[in-house]
């Protein structure tokens, strides 16, 4: 039997074999970097997700071999699907760099500036896109949407000022949960999320939406103002659980379990659902059998003060040689004119915070 033909498709000067039906941003994550653009609303582990927030669009020049014509519009990466010999700009056009920053304006709009009390500062996906997309002010002068505040059960706060309809966590329950009792009201700009009739969710799973939600719009209440995640460290953790898979993610201070999440991949997304029992009534370590430290992207605010040997970190990819297609030339080798940046001296290797001891010649 003949193997499946692979699509050539070359993304930012870096041309990667995939198979039919691959999406471009699917494509570009597997290239991994800053070639991979950023998602808001898709979310691979949900069905029929993204389309909405349009943070992922690229700028096809090539369409394919057969049809060499550039698209005429930018596309949204997590909808639009590869063809053979297709050629794609995501850092390397102007084009895409001023839509996405028009992107993060709108979602701005009606956010509001609220990450000192919000308990999702620090792993929010909108912090991190609005700091490297976004622009330092606003144009927006009308007031910000408002809405009465509604009560949704025991675990989970909603904060609809926050959200930015991305519909995550409706396909979450809908597809997790055999009752879904919470949905899209109203429509246009009076549109929110809620249960209509101010019901609590109870179901098993409904906890997850906490983990698919981008921003601070579902919270948990457990851990509601307990403390700030680069505080935590974090620990992936298993249990013998008859619901979930039982491996989960705690964030500990000392030996106190402040939550429990659903561990996630590299792009954010969770790797196996669990359960309500698991999230928020195992709360203490000897409900677990923990595993090891949590591998944080260096570049992460959670990651500040964590080293190796207290936290695993990793430095994060550089592709930027083959974006180019060639290596960058600096101006100025740091590490000649300055002895804190000494190149025998690694950083990730240092027991807890830098000193200036580290750095004296030896």
């Amino acid at each position: 039997m003949s193997e499946t033909p692979k699509f050539k498709v070359t993304i930012d000067n870096i041309s990667i074999e995939v198979a039919p039906g691959t999406t471009i941003l699917n494509a570009a994550r597997m290239i991994g970097g800053e070639v991979a653009p950023p998602a808001m609303c898709y979310y691979s582990k949900l069905k029929d997700s993204g389309g909405k927030c349009r943070t992922c669009l690229c700028e096809v020049s090539k369409g394919s071999e057969k049809d060499p014509r550039p698209m005429p519009k930018l596309v949204a990466s997590c909808r639009t699907t590869v063809m053979d010999g297709m050629e794609v700009k995501n850092i390397t056009s102007p084009k895409v760099a001023d839509a996405r920053k028009g992107v993060v304006e709108f979602l701005l709009l009606n956010h509001p500036l609220d990450c000192p009390v919000c308990d999702q500062a620090g792993e929010c996906n909108l912090q991190d896109l609005s700091y490297e997309h976004g622009s330092e002010g606003t144009r927006y002068e009308f007031d910000r949407r408002k809405f009465e505040k509604e009560d949704i059960g025991p675990y989970i706060s909603l904060h609809m000022t926050r959200c930015i309809m991305c519909f995550r966590c409706v396909y979450a329950a809908n597809q997790l949960t055999e009752t879904r009792e919470h949905g899209i009201l109203e429509r246009g700009d009076h549109a929110q999320i809620g249960t209509f009739l101010n019901k609590a969710l109870h179901s098993e799973f409904i906890g997850n939406v906490i983990d698919v939600c981008p921003v601070g719009a579902l919270t948990d209440k457990t851990f509601r103002f307990k403390n700030r995640v680069w505080f935590t460290k974090p620990v992936d953790a298993h249990r013998d659980c008859p619901t979930c898979s039982g491996k989960a993610r705690l964030w500990m201070r000392g030996e106190e379990v402040f939550r429990v999440t659903a561990r996630k991949d590299q792009w954010g997304e969770v790797e196996e659902w669990i359960c309500n029992d698991c999230r928020f009534h195992k709360k203490e370590t000897k409900d677990w059998v923990i595993e090891g430290p949590t591998n944080v992207k260096r570049n992460s605010v959670i990651a500040q003060g964590h080293y190796a040997g207290t936290v695993g970190t990793k430095k994060p990819q550089v592709l930027i040689d083959k974006v180019i297609g060639k290596q960058p030339k600096f101006l100025m080798e740091i590490h000649n004119v300055s002895d804190v940046n000494s190149k025998n001296i690694d950083l990730s290797k240092i027991e807890g915070p830098a000193h200036s001891d580290d750095f004296k010649k030896k």
